[in-house]
């Protein structure tokens, strides 16, 4: 006798199927989440009309009609309002990346000096932590800008460093290389040098992992990246062409520079910043079992190899998702930087809306250029956390 097939299987679609109710659920949801928007921009956009205010983006192609004193690509005031806007963006760009990856370094530093076993070193990171985390982050930018603008010597008579660097009121002036066929070839083998030391890392963590063997990694891969920009340079020709600074009768004339307000805040940021991620490296490493360690050194490995090779590793699944928020905490800090001066995205939409009156259309501007780089940052971060995340063997 052979066994009946089963009948198939029909899809509910009434109201009584929970995932029927959980599809209208979120379309009612989403529907009322776009009739607020809609609501919220209509009223806005009457308001305006009513009152005589002019309204939309068509501005961004005026021209600006006002300088701005730091830039990173070219500008003047006869460019377009969106140009300005880049100006801006990029700025604040500048300010968040170099500022991550400053804060990163000295915050994993300050991190794993608090198990030092030196009393002193110890005690420093964490007066360190104590003092910064706890000064108002706006309050510290001011320090920062008053010390850079009021104590150090006029730009007529900076401090320098044997003739190259010169520090001011007027910034840090450093000599930089006239750019041609070989600083880009040594750019193009400095790149070649990063992969190759990514590479050589790599194989050498894979073979601890496998094997317990360990290889050196910093000072290859420092060779790595010194070699491959030199032989870049030689064959680029081995150009020796710099453009030098020298002290002028009223300012530094030559090379290039950073501005007193860019440093301010760049030091600001960096500096309150580190001090909560000292304290996310410190718990991500207290996280991971002590037995680790003595395991580790039972091995062989000496002190840093332990801390390098197998707490570290292990404490990233701890460390990355605080470290996260403390790098989107930085980037919008930033905006703060206009209270010294400094011409990042704010400041120029703060300009644009006393020329213009378009006070709506420029902070959507801000908060898109903010949003933007905060999901961006989160998307590196969680793709970032995934990769090194402990893998079951």
């Amino acid at each position: 006798m052979t066994a009946r097939a089963a009948p198939p299987k029909t899809r509910d679609w009434s109201l009584r199927s929970r995932a029927v109710r959980a599809i209208l659920y979120q379309v009612l949801a989403l529907g009322l989440i776009g009739l607020a928007v809609w609501f919220l921009a209509h009223n806005t956009m009457e308001n305006m009309r009513v009152r005589g205010i002019q309204s939309g983006f068509d501005f961004l192609s005026g021209p600006a009609g006002f300088d701005i004193g730091e830039m990173l690509i070219p500008y003047e005031s006869v460019d377009p309002y969106w140009k300005a806007f880049l100006v801006g963006v990029l700025n604040t760009l500048r300010v968040a990346i170099v500022g991550i990856v400053l804060t990163t370094l000295l915050g994993t530093l300050l991190g794993v000096g608090r198990f030092s076993n030196n009393a002193i070193v110890r005690g420093l990171c964490y007066g360190y932590v104590e003092m910064f985390r706890n000064i108002p982050v706006l309050l510290q930018l001011l320090v920062w800008y008053l010390i850079l603008t009021e104590w150090l010597p006029d730009p007529g008579e900076p401090l320098n460093l044997a003739g190259l660097v010169y520090l001011s009121k007027g910034g840090l002036s450093y000599p930089v290389p006239v750019w041609g066929q070989g600083q880009a070839f040594a750019a193009l083998g400095l790149l070649a040098g990063a992969l190759l030391s990514w590479v050589w890392a790599r194989k050498a963590r894979t073979l601890f992992e496998a094997t317990g063997q360990v290889r050196p990694v910093l000072l290859p891969s420092i060779g790595l990246l010194i070699g491959g920009a030199a032989v870049g340079w030689l064959v680029g020709g081995a150009p020796m062409d710099w453009n030098l600074p020298k002290s002028g009768e009223v300012s530094v004339e030559g090379g290039s520079s950073l501005t007193p307000e860019f440093i301010s805040v760049l030091l600001g940021l960096t500096f309150y910043t580190a001090s909560f991620v000292a304290e996310v490296v410190r718990a991500g490493i207290a996280s991971v079992p002590r037995g680790q360690s003595e395991a580790s050194g039972a091995l062989g490995l000496g002190k840093g190899q332990q801390m390098r090779l197998v707490v570290l590793p292990q404490a990233l699944r701890v460390i990355i998702p605080p470290m996260t928020n403390q790098y989107l905490n930085l980037t919008k800090n930033s905006s703060l930087a206009v209270a010294i001066g400094y011409p990042d995205v704010v400041s120029i939409s703060n300009t644009a809306i006393n020329q213009t009156g378009r006070a709506v259309e420029c902070i959507a501007l801000i908060m898109l250029v903010y949003l933007t780089t905060s999901l961006t940052t989160s998307g590196i971060m969680n793709w970032y956390n995934t990769r090194s995340a402990i893998k079951e063997r």
